[in-house]
């Protein structure tokens, strides 16, 4: 068995660099961070509660890729362009977790790729 597995989802845009959508080791499997790409490819920055929406869909087709679902998240990291962001993003991250209540940090950076406001990565424990 391959000590690393790779994870594109089927029909998923490509990624902007040299990265896998997600690494499964062992039950482990590590997201990478997803920014508000819609299926077309484009960012979608109207608000943030419509781009944290797209993002939380695109790590959740990730993570059904890798075998895993939401439930199975057990820490998150969200990357905000602006801090001023972070009640819209909490309303849309909350709804979409429910009950389950992954670790998280959320941390404010000066630029995210393609002009995104908002891009979260995971980490997953496979059922």
């Amino acid at each position: 068995m391959p000590r690393f597995e790779f994870v594109t989802p089927p029909g998923s845009q490509p990624v902007i660099g040299p990265y896998s959508p997600a690494v499964v080791s062992g039950s482990m499997v590590f997201v990478s961070g997803q920014i508000p790409r819609d299926g077309s490819g484009k960012v979608v920055a109207d608000n943030i509660d419509n781009a944290t929406r797209q993002v939380l869909e695109n790590l959740k087709s990730v993570l059904s890729a890798a075998g895993c679902s939401p439930s199975d998240v057990v820490k998150t990291t969200v990357f905000l362009q602006d801090l001023n962001d972070f009640e819209g993003m909490n309303k849309v991250y909350a709804a979409f977790f429910g009950e389950h209540r992954p670790a998280r940090s959320t941390v404010q950076v000066a630029k995210l790729p393609a002009g995104a406001r908002v891009e979260i990565e995971c980490i997953a424990v496979k059922p």
